[in-house]
């Protein structure tokens, strides 16, 4: 169980603060919710506490993890696979996941291969979307803006690329 002031993370959504817990009636059930705000585009969640381990809810990463992530990223190479639908259903399952090391895979290979041959247009929300929740991630785990850990991640491929 976490409590108020906890960081976790919420897989296919990103990184939040713990507000309160609070009880709801919702479509005629009462329960508790944890309810998060996430730093990233300000916004509140609620999550039933009674799906937290079917959801896959967790605590945030510390910042030494964070940093072997980012390390963990400049090793990466492309992993080229032809069939684009199993390529988009193996980095949604890596999403769905919620381990941070998978997520900065599906950013890493989305990246690269934008880099060398450009992403479709669900490829790009997907790498959108998985940034998001990796630089959410990063903001509560090292303590830094948004902007900082967008030129964490972006600073790895653009070293890269010269």
């Amino acid at each position: 169980m976490f409590n108020i002031g906890d960081r976790v993370v919420y897989p296919m959504h990103g990184a939040g603060i713990i507000e309160s817990i609070e009880e709801k009636e919702i479509l005629g059930e009462r329960q508790k919710y944890y309810v998060m705000r996430m730093p990233i585009g300000d916004m509140k969640v609620m999550v039933p506490l009674n799906n937290v381990e079917n959801i896959g809810l967790r605590g945030i990463v510390d910042g030494e993890t964070a940093q072997s992530v980012l390390e963990h990223m400049r090793t990466q190479e492309e992993h080229d696979s032809a069939n684009w639908n199993r390529r988009y259903r193996a980095n949604l399952d890596k999403m769905k996941s919620g381990d941070i090391y998978d997520v900065a895979e599906v950013v890493c290979a989305l990246m690269l291969r934008d880099n060398e041959k450009g992403l479709s247009t669900g490829e790009r929300k997907m790498l959108d979307n998985a940034k998001q929740i990796l630089i959410s991630e990063l903001v509560l785990a090292k303590d830094v803006r948004e902007e900082q850990a967008f030129e964490m991640i972006d600073g790895i491929f653009v070293a890269e690329d010269k």
